[in-house]
């Protein structure tokens, strides 16, 4: 899904990774998406919960931009949260004892990727300013209001989410 808001300049950017030792990040092209010009990845603030998780966790997000949006999230997810994120059942004990962390990035030279809300691209090699470990990731989504929801499946929310009109994110799907 692209962007249905505008998307905003940064300041700084994130790029989440269990490796603490990258030292430059270099354009490649995701194996997820042959097709695509090769790219640096990062992502705002805002939609930076998109990827608290083990790389390979498969996991559905929907959230609002707005008033319009919060009244439907609330309606149709019974949810006081702007933000729901679900992931496998079975990827609980991965969530909780994962290292993750977060490399910060200086936002000039990176364009907004219009594919992706929140998602930002530099098309040249880019160096962190910092790195630094994440933390408890249960806790990270607490304190950042971000309701997650540990599933048996993900079909049925995920044909929800898809459904809603709402912004959404689906990461890692694999069936």
């Amino acid at each position: 899904m692209g962007w249905t808001v505008d998307p905003v300049p940064q300041a700084a950017l994130f790029h989440y990774s269990e490796d603490p030792s990258i030292q430059y990040f270099d354009p490649h092209v995701p194996a997820t998406n042959p097709g695509a010009e090769p790219a640096v990845w990062a992502i705002d603030a805002l939609r930076a919960p998109l990827y608290w998780f083990p790389r390979n966790c498969p996991r559905v997000a929907v959230w609002a931009n707005d008033g319009v949006q919060q009244e439907r999230l609330e309606r149709m997810f019974t949810t006081t949260s702007s933000r729901v994120q679900a992931v496998p059942l079975e990827w609980a004990e991965a969530i909780e004892s994962c290292a993750l962390y977060e490399y910060r990035f200086d936002a000039e030279g990176f364009v907004p990727n219009l594919e992706a809300e929140g998602q930002w691209v530099a098309h040249q090699r880019v160096q962190p300013m910092s790195t630094a470990r994440v933390g408890d990731l249960l806790v990270r989504h607490r304190d950042a209001g971000v309701e997650l929801r540990l599933l048996g499946d993900l079909r049925s929310l995920r044909d929800a989410v898809v459904e809603s009109g709402l912004p959404f994110s689906i990461v890692r799907w694999a069936g």
